[in-house]
């Protein structure tokens, strides 16, 4: 009888499992990889879910972020590395049938009419929407500049400016930056002779994703893998291979008096690098060269190198470097920039950055040919380090110091520079904002000291903000007996219209001995966002 009940509760048990989820397996095939995504392609993702792991040879590789109908966008797991083509897995729940369970069906009778129900099977993100988000971003403002004196004359400046980042337009492959601005000086010297109308076209340029690791840029651009290279008026094209990537740059540069198109200054050329974004570690590194010409002539040719990373989160390390190899027997290679920076948090309350830069007269052979001897006679690379420290003792208190120094590499014309602030974040009793600073510059011919304190707060919480300050300003030169002191009194109100509109209006007066100076300037200010789709 016991071995009766134990055979019995062994057959309902295997019963009951067959009547569960049995698991399948399902195979995907990579299609495309990035620094940040895997994206695999199956016949069917209906039995996948995001958030499911995905096997490569029996290792738990891809987690599963975001999927289509027949795509999923996966991340890495376990420092796992798969490339195009590769097979990958995934395990699936598939409901079996009970088959003692009778078929139900139904009949119409001749009398009574079933209306029939149409169900669309369409997924409601086609695999494009799944791979592209869009993301719009912008900024437009209007500003005005206006200063009155008692000693000088009048200056009137109107300032207008636009910023927009639109990734992924309507969810598509293309993409637009752009950063515009216009000044127009309406009132000037009587012997003021430049331009008094000024438009400059920072950034303008429209991307296209052929692929997810294929993007072609056209407009102007300043690369952020080589920042340095600055603006190009013409063709980017990156392609990602893994983690690699290798970029060509085909166009011209802007011209270096009004920053505007200029056809003679064709430049070329292209890079290769490596990034890779792990959870404790992001690196990027790139290394390129670029032939820059001046009618057809070359003016510069140059190597450039930059790497960008991040270590768990509290080291930041950045480096730039450009290295001129064109100029003849006479000027040879030329080291003519070097950046190098860290930045390190101990904690919440302590972080610090060291830097040191060392930089050179850049040589463009063709178009400073009448300067070259003089250039070459004073090729001297002038060189800082940079000191900061910031500590925060107490939950409303930080403390900072910096320190630079300055110089050519001859040690002549020093300066240094110390500056010391202190802010109380949230000052006990009346609410607001403290912060007291001080600064000094010492060079060969000038000493300035300069001491401040700005105190701001909520005036209507949300909506309203107002702040006061007061600097005072001494200036001691080597070649005078006389200290001459100045103080400037001032304060604004920024009010928040709403979510996307701000209005700020600020006003200073500044004395020197009988000279009194009276600055306005007003903002207008409008942001614009894409609105998040209803999922």
């Amino acid at each position: 009888m016991k071995k009766l009940f134990s055979c019995i509760l062994f057959f309902g048990f295997a019963l009951g499992v067959l009547a569960q989820d049995a698991t399948e397996s399902v195979h995907g095939t990579v299609t495309f990889v990035t620094s940040n995504n895997v994206y695999v392609r199956f016949d069917t993702t209906e039995d996948i879910n995001v958030g499911d792991v995905l096997k490569f040879n029996e290792t738990d590789c891809l987690k599963v972020t975001s999927l289509s109908s027949t795509s999923a966008v996966c991340t890495l797991l376990n420092d796992c590395s798969v490339t195009k083509d590769d097979t990958v897995t995934a395990t699936i729940s598939k409901k079996t049938p009970n088959k003692t369970t009778p078929e139900i069906t139904e009949t119409n009778t001749i009398d009574e009419e079933v209306p029939k129900t149409t169900v669309d099977v369409t997924p409601e993100y086609s695999e494009e929407e799944s791979l592209y988000k869009e993301n719009i971003r912008g900024r437009v403002s209007v500003a005005s500049y206006n200063l009155s004196s008692n000693v000088r004359e009048n200056r009137n400046r109107l300032q207008g400016r636009f910023s927009l980042t639109a990734n992924h337009i309507g969810d598509s492959k293309f993409s637009v930056d752009s950063y515009l601005a216009y000044r127009s000086i309406l009132s000037s010297p009587e012997d003021y002779d430049a331009r008094t109308s000024i438009f400059n076209v920072y950034n303008l340029n429209v991307r296209y994703d052929a692929l997810p690791d294929l993007s072609i840029t056209a407009g102007r651009k300043i690369n952020p893998k080589a920042t340095s290279l600055g603006a190009n008026d013409g063709l980017m094209v990156e392609k990602y291979f893994g983690k690699f990537y290798a970029g060509i740059i085909g166009g011209f540069r802007p011209d270096i008096f009004d920053y505007g198109f200029n056809g003679d200054l064709l430049q070329y050329g292209g890079y290769f690098g490596i990034e890779t974004d792990a959870k404790e570690f992001y690196s990027q590194t790139t290394l390129g060269a670029m032939e820059q010409t001046n009618n057809g002539a070359t003016d510069r040719r140059y190597i450039y190198f930059q790497h960008n990373s991040t270590i768990a989160t509290n080291l930041n390390l950045f480096s730039s470097m450009e290295l001129d190899i064109f100029g003849g027997e006479e000027a040879g290679s030329r080291l003519t920039n070097l950046y190098l920076s860290a930045r390190y948090r101990f904690s919440k309350a302590v972080n610090a950055m060291i830097s040191y830069d060392s930089r050179k007269q850049i040589i463009y052979y063709q178009t400073f040919q009448t300067q070259l001897e003089q250039f070459l006679d004073d090729d001297l690379a002038r060189q800082g380090i940079r000191l900061r420290l910031n500590v925060r003792p107490a939950k409303i208190v930080w403390l900072g110091a910096s320190y630079s120094n300055r110089s050519q590499s001859d040690s002549q014309n020093e300066s240094n520079n110390i500056y010391v602030y202190a802010t109380l974040t949230k000052i006990p009793a009346i609410s607001g904002r403290l912060n007291v600073s001080y600064n000094n510059n010492t060079s060969r011919y000038l000493t300035s000291n300069i001491a401040s304190v700005r105190y701001s707060r909520a005036i209507v919480k949300g909506k309203l903000q107002g702040d006061v300050y007061y600097r005072n300003a001494k200036y001691a030169y080597e070649n005078r007996d006389e200290t001459f002191a100045q103080n400037y009194f001032g304060g604004g109100i920024n009010w928040s219209i709403s979510r996307t509109w701000q209005f700020s209006v600020n006003g200073e007066l500044s004395t020197l001995n009988e000279e009194n100076n009276y600055r306005f300037y007003t903002r207008l200010t409008k942001r614009f966002y894409s609105k998040k789709k209803k999922r």
